[in-house]
């Protein structure tokens, strides 16, 4: 570079390369990275689409983090400090439900769209939420029967029978019953849902429709059969099964995906049920449910009998 030419660039520079402080201020309140920082709140994030003007999305505007805890209400005098606990296990037992209704909806919509790979995805996603249900039950248990009756008496009629999440997973998974439904009064909100939930196709409808896509011979009368009805084992079906592993990886795989879940909510209800022998014994449960006694005659009842049904052939 010759000295003509550094010269000029000094002096360019100095006349249009530096910023003014009143230029370095406008560029700072723009947000234009050109200037200081804007003055945002500590931990704001990016400008919210919605909301008054200097308004910033955070992790807990987000999350709604002050809603979310607020909602843990005792109802004991004191209150008796292991009803935070049950409080708090029962509602992540709830938005689990949620996770898990949303993901096998999922679930429907891709078997349905033929996308197996994209399925068997996300129903390991569903396995793994599994396991964290039954994980919680160890948390619970840390409650001990003493602990529990210093509180229990206030639950008056609220039970984890009235759960109309789980109710609506049974029904997805295909335990259709109308008698569950009954148990909700007219007014109550879920009762839509279950409803709804109740008239619809459930996961293994989607299967055999699936299958059929796949070209294999699913008898007509269940792909065409009344869908309030619980599943039940189909010997004509099982052939198709049969061939399905023998021939199939990709379908067989998906079978295996079903029956692990079908394993992983029997394991559940295994752990529940344990849970409540060990918590109240042979007390009535809640509500005036029938407690352990009801829950056992839920043990061992598969949701996909005809998956079970071969494995003695495979």
């Amino acid at each position: 570079m010759t000295e003509e030419e550094r010269d000029s660039n000094a002096s360019g520079e100095s006349e249009g390369g530096s910023r003014s402080e009143e230029e370095l201020a406008s560029s700072a309140e723009r947000g234009d990275g050109a200037g200081r920082e804007p003055n945002r709140p500590y931990g704001a994030g990016t400008q919210a689409q919605e909301g008054p003007p200097g308004s910033y999305l955070t992790y807990a505007s987000y999350l709604k983090i002050d809603e979310l805890l607020s909602l843990q209400d005792p109802v004991s005098d004191g209150p008796e400090h292991d009803e935070m606990l049950f409080i708090i296990i029962h509602q992540v037992y709830e938005l689990w439900f949620k996770e898990v209704l949303h993901e096998v909806d999922y679930v429907v919509k891709l078997l349905l769209a033929d996308d197996l790979a994209r399925a068997q995805h996300t129903m390991k996603r569903i396995l793994t939420i599994l396991k964290v249900l039954v994980a919680q039950l160890d948390i619970l248990e840390t409650m001990t029967p003493v602990e529990f009756l210093t509180f229990r008496e206030r639950l008056e009629e609220a039970s984890g029978f009235q759960s109309h999440q789980f109710r609506e997973l049974e029904f997805v998974l295909g335990g259709k019953s109308q008698w569950a439904i009954s148990r909700y009064p007219e007014h109550e909100p879920a009762l839509k849902r279950l409803r709804q939930r109740y008239e619809e196709p459930t996961l293994w409808d989607a299967f055999l429709h699936c299958l059929t896509r796949e070209g294999y011979p699913v008898p007509k009368e269940l792909l065409e059969r009344d869908v309030t009805q619980r599943i039940e084992p189909s010997p004509e079906l099982q052939e198709v099964l049969v061939k399905v592993y023998r021939r199939d990886p990709a379908l067989s795989e998906l079978c295996e995906r079903l029956v692990d879940l079908d394993e992983g909510l029997q394991e559940w209800r295994y752990r529940h049920v344990k849970m409540v022998e060990r918590t109240i014994g042979t007390k009535p449960g809640s509500g005036g449910s029938a407690g352990a006694d009801y829950l056992r005659q839920t043990l061992f009842k598969p949701a996909f009998p005809d998956l079970w049904g071969i494995r003695g052939r495979l």
